[in-house]
């Protein structure tokens, strides 16, 4: 059955990129929120480290401004950065007012450091801050009676002459397709680290938004640049638990195989060096031997009120914080990439926004800040309100004549779907991971092209949502392999053996695909 609702705004994902606009958008007019799980199922529900603002005294945003643009490696886009920084105290307050704890420390936030920071800056609530940002966020959202869409999930963009009118949306529990029309569209949709065998993302972080907008025509930049956090738990046959940056931050020291410290020997700044080199470093140890993070120098009480999250986790895996020192690898964390927007969040096609991880703002560059993220979200949200009035004068009855017969007909689960995902993601992991040659880019490439080939000889017409979703992750993996093998550099989170060393006289600038075209386009 096919059925049709028109909004003024239409949010697809409800992390804090998604719910921080709706809250505010709801002012304007009205909105519906789409997400393909529960409200709380988001990357930012899982976020542990903190959101990274100048607030402290001897803090200043300059120096915020510094520190992002040298993580960036050259690629930051220093507007966006200063647009982030100078905001950053203003959201902090807003998340506040609505309803958000922070730690706080003689009556003042208190302030933590992360990698790549020279200041404390890392605002947060233990080791949890994500989930505390969540939980205020959907309850503001529920006293407003906002309209949401759990189990939902986001099939296509609906555009009619380079505009988009909203999205074709599927029930994922009766089967219904729903054509949802939105004068104004916003793709808060995440990340894409499910597209790798080990990750810290939630299962549903395939990519969907950003498939969405590269097949419906929009500019999508930098994907060659995809983050690895250094310090998940690594354990056999359990998920990628994260281990915070924050621990670190506290003092916590990544040693190798003999218990010896070697971060000083890849960077100056050690233990708290930038997540690319922490996870080079990482990778090249392993092959050695086992890589551990050491924080047992700490009072256990400290450790049990600062990371009552981890600390429990750890315990739960036999690992006593305080006495033991935690085995660790790195995994797929964060794209730097994504949907290429402007300083108001607004794509290549005209009513179509995005914010958060699946879009590209300019403020990461080629390695993200670590707590950047939750930032860039709230702000480019907020800003993106300047923008969106324009649109709301359209009326929607006139574009309800796009061809609303759907050629999505439910099936039960395919069963081979999980099969081809596995041999997706070990491919990506393998090949496409943290150090990358040509060769492997090239094999890694021609493997995905047989996946796609026996995906669409069994898919056909008659699909469900596992289907489509394992669609994106193709489409987005082959993008990738495609940017990381035009960028012959090695720069931030991508490193290419064959060409080791960052060459700014030629590939100062972002490589973007549009539909079947690609561009560079110079810095």
């Amino acid at each position: 059955m096919v059925e049709c609702e028109t909004s003024d705004f239409l949010v697809l994902g409800s992390g804090i990129a998604g719910l921080s606009f709706a809250i505010e958008a709801g002012k304007l007019g009205k909105v519906i929120v789409v997400t393909k799980k529960q409200i709380i199922t988001s990357n930012t529900n899982l976020a542990q480290g903190g959101i990274a603002s100048v607030i402290g005294p001897e803090d200043s945003y300059q120096s915020h401004i510094d520190d992002t643009l040298r993580t960036g490696c050259g690629l930051g886009d220093k507007k966006a950065v200063e647009l982030l920084v100078k905001n950053g105290p203003q959201v902090i307050k807003w998340l506040i007012s609505e309803g958000v704890k922070f730690d706080q420390e003689h009556g003042s936030l208190s302030l933590s450091r992360e990698g790549g920071h020279s200041e404390n800056r890392i605002i947060h609530y233990g080791d949890y801050t994500g989930r505390e940002i969540e939980r205020a966020l959907v309850s503001s959202i529920k006293n407003l009676g906002v309209e949401i869409h759990e189990n939902y999930f986001a099939l296509d963009l609906l555009i009619k002459n380079n505009r988009c009118y909203g999205a074709k949306i599927l029930n994922v529990i009766n089967g219904d397709v729903n054509y949802i029309f939105s004068k104004v569209t916003i793709l808060a949709t995440g990340g894409i680290g499910q597209l790798y065998k080990n990750t810290s993302n939630p299962e549903i972080a395939t990519g969907d938004g950003i498939a969405m907008a590269l097949r419906a025509g929009a500019e999508i930049v930098d994907m060659e640049f995809i983050q690895f956090h250094p310090t998940t738990m690594n354990l056999v046959d359990i998920p990628n638990f994260l281990i915070s940056e924050t621990v670190r931050g506290e003092g916590g020291i990544l040693r190798n195989v003999n218990g010896v410290s070697f971060m000083k020997q890849y960077d100056k700044l050690g233990d708290l060096a930038p997540r690319d080199v922490v996870s080079r470093s990482v990778y090249g140890e392993l092959k050695k031997g086992p890589v551990f993070l050491d924080i047992t120098h700490k009072e256990k009480a400290f450790l049990k009120k600062r990371f009552p999250m981890i600390y429990q986790e750890c315990l739960k895996h036999g690992f006593d914080l305080s006495k033991d020192s935690i085995p660790v690898v790195p995994a797929a964390h964060y794209i730097c990439g994504g949907i290429k927007v402007d300083l108001f969040g607004e794509s290549s096609i005209p009513g179509l926004f995005s914010f958060g991880e699946s879009s590209c703002t300019g403020v990461h560059g080629a390695n993200r800040l670590a707590s950047n993220s939750l930032l860039e979200s709230a702000v480019f949200s907020s800003l993106a309100l300047k923008a969106v009035p324009k649109y709301l004068k359209y009326d929607l009855l006139v574009e309800k004549n796009i061809n609303l017969k759907s050629n999505f007909e439910v099936i039960s689960e395919s069963k081979t779907v999980p099969d081809l995902r596995k041999e997706l993601q070990n491919i990506m992991w393998k090949y496409v991971g943290i150090v990358r040659n040509e060769k492997d880019l090239e094999y890694a490439l021609k493997e995905i092209e047989q996946l796609d080939t026996r995906a669409k000889s069994e898919f056909k017409y008659n699909l469900n949502s596992a289907q489509v979703e394992f669609t994106n992750m193709l489409s987005l993996s082959k993008i990738i392999i495609r940017a990381a093998l035009i960028r012959k550099e090695s720069r931030g989170t991508h490193y290419l053996v064959d060409y080791p060393s960052r060459n700014d006289s030629l590939w100062l600038g972002h490589i973007i695909f549009e539909k079947n075209e690609v561009k560079m386009e110079a810095i």
